[in-house]
């Protein structure tokens, strides 16, 4: 029975697949997940789930991946036919996909300043004041988009222009100057680093008003997975890796639009086993944004 509802809910994680690569805005993130037998892999492997999500715009989607690995070729295989930006966390995994800008993260970029600050001695003064510089340029970033947060995206964008701009290019020449000043492999000099060397990444934000300062987003989406996973510690079989990507994409979809998930679930479960499966405007009506869904699939609010 569970195998068969696996493959009805397959069809419902294809169809939003195919819906996700026609965004031109997504984000991305990835966690571990053990998996026991995999064949020709010991039981203590790491494998990885990957993470990716519609950005702000439009109904939310939301999608797991199980891979064996995180290497580059798996994003490269899911976002095939993907074209436009996508918010990331610096993982250079993501850096050889075509035609995609990569949107870097500047929330990590000031927690690292935020970290190189809390292991700084006492002793190091000197150093802690530039660090503490540093965290004040990421401050003056987020203090900016906290006022634009109901602004329109071309409004975002031109305002981005004039006041986020000049804090952008402060803080190279900043970054700079600071970089020969300071111990490559200290936490400050990692913190540096890591912004000189996502640079392009970091600044992309200001080529589109609907872009984001930081990559969040992924990180609230996989954070259900990670809490689970300390309950359930891992997987038993890939085929049951794959069955609860599925599940948790199509739960955490459900959720994001407003969905009742036991409701939602129930309805496909009985609507599904009677659809014709090549009819694309018929899974559309079943999918977590249609109008077609009775009331009871929803939250009441």
């Amino acid at each position: 029975m569970l195998c068969g509802a696996n493959n009805w809910l397959a069809l419902i994680y294809n169809r939003l697949h195919e819906h996700l690569l026609k965004r031109d805005i997504l984000h991305a993130d990835e966690t571990t997940l053990q998996v026991l037998h995999e064949p020709g892999r010991a039981a203590q492997t790491q494998s990885y789930l990957w993470l990716y999500r519609t950005g702000r715009d439009g109904p939310a989607i939301v999608l797991y991946d199980y891979q064996t690995t995180r290497a580059s070729k798996h994003p490269r295989r899911f976002l095939s036919g993907f074209k436009g930006y996508l918010h990331v966390d610096g993982y250079a995994g993501y850096n050889e996909l075509p035609d995609v800008t990569l949107v870097g993260c500047w929330a990590h970029a000031r927690r690292k300043f935020d970290e190189a600050l809390k292991a700084l001695p006492d002793s190091k003064r000197s150093s802690a004041v530039a660090a503490k510089e540093g965290l004040e340029f990421c401050n003056r970033l987020f203090a900016i988009e906290r006022e634009l947060k109901d602004a329109t995206p071309d409004e975002r964008y031109k305002i981005r222009l004039v006041r986020s701009r000049p804090v952008l290019d402060a803080f190279l020449a900043w970054l700079k100057s600071q970089r020969s000043q300071v111990l490559p492999k200290s936490s400050f000099g990692q913190a540096i680093k890591y912004c000189l060397s996502q640079w392009d990444k970091l600044e992309a934000f200001l080529q589109d008003g609907r872009l984001e300062l930081d990559n969040n987003r992924s990180e609230r989406s996989i954070k259900p997975f990670v809490i689970g996973r300390k309950n359930w510690l891992f997987a038993n079989t890939p085929r049951g890796a794959r069955a609860s990507a599925i599940v948790y994409s199509i739960v955490e979809t459900a959720k994001e639009n407003g969905l009742n998930p036991f409701h939602y679930l129930s309805y496909l479960f009985e609507k599904l086993p009677n659809l014709d499966t090549k009819d694309e405007n018929a899974l559309d009506k079943l999918l977590p944004w249609s109008d077609s869904l009775p009331s009871v699939c929803r939250v009441n609010k």
